[in-house]
């Protein structure tokens, strides 16, 4: 499982989260689980205080694809979809990677040539 976004550690247990500006934790899991309503099939939600969270923290997957770093930020079937974060245009360029947005280089690398695949917790 790739993540990216946050992750709230809460009676033990490590949820995907959203932090909201009224001081409390949204909590998400796939399956039906005590105390959460379904939003929709496969995504469950329960609200707590943040101050019943044991740990919030930021998770990223980085990795390595044609010897440069990047941040995954998707997965499909055997794909997954980096983004560069190399900060050079020409390395991106001859990469053939996507320009997304200013400064925002992605695409759609075959897992098998991903290499150093970790977590990072910011």
């Amino acid at each position: 499982m790739i993540r990216d976004g946050y992750v709230a550690r809460w009676l033990g247990r490590d949820f995907e989260a959203a932090p909201g500006a009224d001081g409390e934790i949204r909590l998400y899991t796939p399956g039906p689980t005590d105390g959460f309503e379904e939003l929709r099939p496969g995504r469950f939600r329960r609200i707590v205080p943040a101050s019943e969270v044991e740990e919030l923290r930021y998770v990223r997957t980085t990795c390595r694809w044609r010897g440069e770093r990047f941040v995954i930020v998707g997965e499909h079937e055997t794909w997954l979809r980096v983004e560069y974060v190399g900060g050079r245009a020409p390395v991106a360029e001859s990469l053939g990677l996507e320009r997304i947005d200013q400064g925002v280089w992605q695409a759609w690398a075959p897992a098998t040539e991903i290499e150093d695949v970790r977590e990072d917790v910011m």
